[in-house]
């Protein structure tokens, strides 16, 4: 037998497996659907609201959003449940770093977390309504489904949270189940994959190998069928994050961008920016006013 014939059973594999993989990591490259994610590239999103955590506006508070309105910012906001099934506007899987509290959110009812103030403010964690009513239909949203339990769970309070709501939104989450969820019950939404190098990232240390592996690769994209890719911008040399940019027209949003620098660097990969700690328009660092 030749060399030839006996090395193309070989070649057969790696163009399946090439192929195989290409069907997984394809998103939703619907252009009607793109068009609709125009608007969060006409503005920078503010992460979190427009927040300084040493100031009377936090991250994630009514402030914080209520300053990001003011700048005319679009906003990115994080919901998750409380344990009496309260859909609140919180970062963090634990009240440590902004309450000072050692329990766990989604452990506390939401009468337990309004004792509690975030940061060095006055302000305390909100419902999801009532950030709704601060950004009152006037800036781009988008709301990150937090969750390592029942992400799908916590989609289908937002929806129902959503019903009526006619601003500009659209919802991402890590987690590929709630993704799911929304292609599945509202496909009219438009969603987005988180996503990072889970190797490099520091929070990626706790995951097991196969999940850091289908997350950083975005392998379930043939599932949820993203309309777009949030990324880590620290990481736009990940294989699979160049390879969605070179094969694919997606939007591509990058998080969390922290300077001017960085903005100018991701320029080059990114339609949309979501930022904190200064001041995109100006390129310095923000000192708000307590």
């Amino acid at each position: 037998m030749s060399r030839g014939k006996k090395m193309r059973p070989v070649l057969i594999i790696v163009l399946i497996l090439i192929a195989a993989y290409l069907f997984m990591v394809c998103p939703n490259v619907n252009q009607k659907r793109k068009k609709r994610l125009r608007p969060f590239t006409e503005t920078y999103v503010a992460h979190r609201g427009y927040f300084d955590n040493a100031s009377d506006a936090p991250e994630n508070s009514l402030a914080a959003f209520s300053k990001a309105v003011e700048n005319g910012f679009a906003v990115e906001l994080d919901v998750q449940l409380t344990s009496d099934r309260k859909l609140v506007v919180f970062h963090d899987s634990d009240l440590k770093r902004m309450c000072g509290d050692d329990r766990v959110l989604r452990e506390c009812t939401y009468e337990e977390l309004q004792k509690l103030t975030l940061a060095n403010s006055q302000e305390k964690i909100p419902l999801f309504s009532e950030v709704l009513s601060v950004i009152d239909e006037k800036v781009p949203m988008v709301i990150e489904i937090k969750g390592e339990f029942e992400p799908d769970v916590i989609a289908v309070h937002l929806a129902k949270e959503m019903e009526g709501y006619q601003g500009i939104y659209c919802i991402e989450s890590f987690r590929p189940k709630a993704l799911m969820w929304y292609r599945k019950h509202h496909p009219e939404v438009l969603r987005g994959q988180l996503s990072t190098d889970a190797f490099r990232d520091k929070e990626g240390k706790r995951l097991n190998p196969i999940i850091k592996f289908v997350g950083t690769n975005m392998m379930c994209n043939f599932l949820a069928k993203p309309d777009f890719i949030a990324y880590n911008h620290k990481h736009v040399t990940q294989p699979a994050f160049l390879l969605c940019c070179w094969m694919f027209p997606v939007m591509r949003f990058a998080w969390t961008i922290k300077d001017q620098k960085e903005l100018r660097r991701a320029r080059k990969f990114f339609h949309v920016f979501i930022f904190d700690s200064f001041d995109p328009h100006i390129g310095k660092r923000k000192h708000m006013a307590k």
